[in-house]
């Protein structure tokens, strides 16, 4: 028997009690459960090491490893929320182009020539549709980080795994450790891409984390490539 139920019932259930909007990015603390937009959770602990809600305490020095994506609840607020997950696309590509304006100088560029043709009428320019992009491709316009990947040595200077050929690599700031475990599992032809562990600042990185968080909470933005380590996962060290 099916019934409707108003969103005002569920809105608290599926808001975050930093910013009071609805989730997005859903990330839960381990330890209580209580669940937070990740940049605000994440600008949260920057400062603090508690739980916003309960004020349990997360970890003293490393309270980013007691944090998980909730990929599930996010999906659920997505289909409560009519639009929003569009609408959220829609932002992120606007702030990806204004941030890539400010980097390059384009904001500045495109001010001055507006100021020159401000009196000049026009010309009229015909438009075609581009169709060359498959709207399947979600990643072609994400922000784009250098890496590089490099083998752990044990204490006596010995390689724990087989180097790769090309250390270095370039990829959407929105993929995660799970694909680099997998692609490094391909290249060096392991048995299981688990077998691997993926290191940043010597401090195991989530299965689940972004190279986007990653460069905000360990790498704090370093003008150089990421550097990651990998290594044989602890059960295959002893």
């Amino acid at each position: 028997m099916e019934r409707t139920i108003k969103l005002c019932a569920v809105r608290e259930h599926i808001t975050c009690g930093l910013c009071g909007g609805y989730l997005i990015d859903a990330t839960t603390i381990v330890e209580c459960l209580h669940t937070f937009c990740r940049s605000c959770l994440v600008k949260h602990l920057r400062e603090c090491n508690f739980c916003p809600s309960c004020k349990i305490v997360l970890h003293q020095s490393h309270p980013m490893n007691y944090i998980s994506t909730d990929r599930t609840l996010q999906d659920i607020v997505y289909k409560l929320v009519p639009d929003l997950q569009e609408r959220e696309i829609q932002r992120q590509k606007e702030f990806e182009v204004a941030m890539f304006m400010y980097r390059t100088g384009e904001q500045q560029n495109i001010h001055n020539n507006s100021q020159k043709n401000i009196s000049s009428p026009k010309p009229k320019v015909e438009t075609y549709a581009d169709t060359s992009t498959s709207k399947e491709d979600y990643h072609r316009n994400d922000e784009q980080t250098a890496i590089c990947m490099e083998c752990y040595r044990s204490s006596n200077g010995k390689y724990l795994l087989k180097p790769l050929t090309r250390k270095y690599l370039k990829l959407s700031s929105q993929a995660t450790v799970q694909h680099l475990k997998k692609f490094i599992a391909k290249k060096l032809a392991l048995d299981n891409h688990t077998d691997v562990d993926i290191l940043c600042n010597d401090e195991i990185l989530g299965k689940d984390h972004t190279i986007k968080f990653i460069m905000v909470t360990r790498w704090r933005c370093k003008d150089s490539p990421l550097l990651l380590h990998y290594r044989p996962s602890l059960k295959l060290l002893y």
